[in-house]
């Protein structure tokens, strides 16, 4: 078969003064302080709620916290900059406080949301534009030298649906990619991880495509990040609210793994977990 392509390569990450190995692949438990998200909206809004989501994320194994607080959803509503700090900085400084083991992401576009999460504790911005909607974030995350996830994305979470033309999909996410890194880099950004935005300007049948092609990405060199978990490419296919689409985003996790795919990004972190441990052992006994 040639390279072994489950759990593609080894990759570390540098956050803050420690190292974190996504051999075996990490866990990035989404944590959406907003009343509107797709699949969670209105669950984790306040601290005392959003802490008890964080307890059981940790106790399942998630590896990294990631805290939103803006709705990137299809044709979700603005939300001001101050009014993201004030739904992510005091929820960020608490995990930091509670659990200094763990790892703090913040899902922001904006710089100065993506600062002031940092100094709350965050160890890491998770950037859904890949820095096209505020020309200052790559400077800035260069100055916080935290890691930076750049994610492919058209358009606006208010536009997004409507660019879903491509040429030749694969080899429009691998240019966007190969042209952010070369601005992120020149501005200083030392660790990047990419995500090809499953769902963010494309259809469904897109994403499957991308998923199934999700090695292409690997000539780029650099750790993936891949959410799935609970997306309209498995319910809206299985005619199923967003919530009960657990069993979906296991089965299509598992196809990213097997891609090579090194941080998954999720709601449900038990599940997560039991495909990783289980897929490392599959590994171990067909070594």
């Amino acid at each position: 078969m040639g390279q072994d392509t489950l759990f593609y390569r080894k990759s570390t990450l540098r956050i803050h003064d420690k190292i974190l190995s996504a051999d075996p692949p990490l866990i990035m438990g989404i944590l959406n302080v907003t009343p509107d998200s797709f699949s969670d909206g209105g669950l984790f809004t306040g601290l005392e709620n959003a802490m008890r989501q964080v307890k059981r994320m940790i106790g399942e194994g998630a590896d990294i916290i990631d805290v939103g607080g803006y709705s990137t959803r299809p044709g979700a509503a603005m939300v001001t900059e101050q009014e993201e700090i004030d739904r992510t900085a005091p929820v960020i400084a608490a995990i930091t406080e509670q659990y200094p083991e763990i790892t703090v992401s913040v899902d922001t576009f904006r710089a100065k949301v993506a600062a002031e999460a940092v100094a709350a504790g965050a160890g890491l911005v998770n950037d859904v534009s890949g820095g096209q909607q505020d020309p200052d974030m790559y400077s800035t995350v260069a100055g916080l030298n935290v890691p930076y996830v750049l994610m492919h994305m058209r358009g606006t979470p208010q536009t997004m649906q409507t660019e879903t033309e491509y040429d030749n999909i694969l080899l429009s996410i691998w240019q966007f990619f190969r042209d952010k890194i070369h601005l992120a880099r020149q501005a200083g950004v030392r660790e990047i991880i990419l995500d090809p935005g499953f769902g963010f300007a494309k259809t469904i049948s897109q994403n499957y495509y991308i998923l199934e092609n999700l090695g292409y990405f690997h000539s780029l060199n650099l750790p993936l990040l891949v959410g799935l978990s609970r997306k309209s490419m498995i319910y809206k296919r299985l005619n199923i609210p967003a919530a009960e689409a657990v069993n979906g985003t296991t089965v299509l996790n598992v196809i990213a793994l097997q891609q090579g795919a090194q941080i998954l990004r999720v709601h449900d972190v038990r599940e997560a977990k039991e495909t990783i441990a289980l897929m490392g052992n599959f590994k171990k006994n067909s070594s």
